[in-house]
């Protein structure tokens, strides 16, 4: 994908935002002028990825100050709205933090949240090119020396930040060095993540792909068609587990069955040390419908119920390598962000 395309942006007045719900069909976008707005689009997915959600929470306390004076507003309901934006999604840790980042600034007004918005925003895209370097550079002094076969789930490319990606980004920069053979696009069930966002990002970049069934992954995977399987992730624990959209541990074990790296990229915001390890990540479940019914039209009998976990936690013993914009850890080996955190 190239960078004409922005998933978000201050329009002035509102968030601007790419609607992801519609692609690859249509490229729209939504403004968000109202908390109630942004909230909506966040829970719809129209703005999706943890570190698309950091910068859309920091812009959406100034949507919130902004509907404030409005409608008159007193600090009291202005601050409910910010927690309401602040919740919209649980798992991905920067969404909270996005806003948390903006909040000390509301007393200084609107100018100066956008400009801490817009900041975030800014950082968010060069780390994720140093996360590409780092990932690409790691993955080609441990794999075979000639293109590369990649697997990927969900979508963790420049629609899921604010632009150029973290596991696309690392895909991304191996294309760039002529590294990649094919990329393997898990279809990512069930709102086809990967199948529409994906390969959308993937064709506009010109990188080979394939499109795969979920259940697929394990077996291209143990068949020995993939050298590297690269995901992104929503929250990281202290020790490494890694929520990610749900499928992500199928793809993990069968990588530490074959002896195939799985490779983390995130930006180091989404690390949270507050959590010792994944059993404390909150696992946002999603409506019935979005696995009973496709395009409207009910595909399950009328008395099924279903359980539709948006993430699981992949435990970091099965994370070989997790890239941030700070560089490399070797989880699976011992080097947890805790140690890291530490070392600072």
């Amino acid at each position: 994908m190239t960078d004409d395309v922005r998933t978000v942006e201050w329009a002035g007045d509102g968030l601007r935002l790419l609607d992801q719900t519609v692609l690859p069909g249509r490229v729209e976008h939504v403004v968000a002028r109202d908390v109630g707005g942004l909230v909506d689009a966040i829970r719809r997915l129209v703005v999706r990825g943890a570190p698309a959600l950091g910068v859309a929470g920091a812009f959406g306390v100034a949507v919130a100050m902004l509907q404030a004076e409005r409608e008159g507003w007193d600090g009291a309901a202005r601050d409910a709205a910010i927690a309401r934006i602040r919740e919209a999604r649980p798992t991905a840790v920067n969404l909270a933090a996005g806003v948390d980042r903006a909040v000390p600034l509301v007393a200084k007004g609107v100018d100066a949240v956008v400009a801490a918005a817009q900041a975030l925003l800014d950082e968010d895209v060069r780390g994720n090119r140093a996360i590409g370097a780092s990932g690409a550079d790691w993955i080609a002094a441990r794999t075979p020396d000639r293109p590369l076969r990649v697997l990927t789930h969900c979508n963790a490319g420049a629609l899921a930040t604010a632009g150029w990606g973290t596991a696309l980004g690392v895909v991304r920069e191996l294309h760039d060095r002529g590294r990649v053979e094919k990329v393997y696009v898990d279809e990512t069930r069930p709102l086809l993540q990967g199948a529409r966002l994906t390969a959308w990002e993937l064709e506009r970049a010109g990188v080979p792909y394939l499109v795969q069934a979920d259940g697929a992954a394990p077996s291209t995977i143990l068949r020995g068609l993939v050298d590297v399987a690269v995901i992104g992730a929503d929250r990281i624990a202290a020790n490494g587990d890694t929520a990610n959209k749900i499928g992500s541990v199928g793809v993990a074990l069968a990588c530490a069955a074959a002896g195939v790296p799985l490779v983390v990229a995130a930006p180091w915001s989404t690390v949270d040390l507050a959590l010792p390890s994944g059993d404390g990540i909150p696992i946002e479940e999603r409506p019935a419908g979005e696995v009973l019914a496709w395009g409207g039209v009910r595909t399950a009998p009328d008395g099924a119920a279903a359980f539709n976990p948006a993430f699981d936690v992949t435990p970091a013993r099965l994370v070989t390598a997790l890239v941030t914009e700070t560089g490399v850890l070797e989880v699976a080996a011992g080097a947890t962000p805790a140690h890291a955190a530490a070392l600072r």
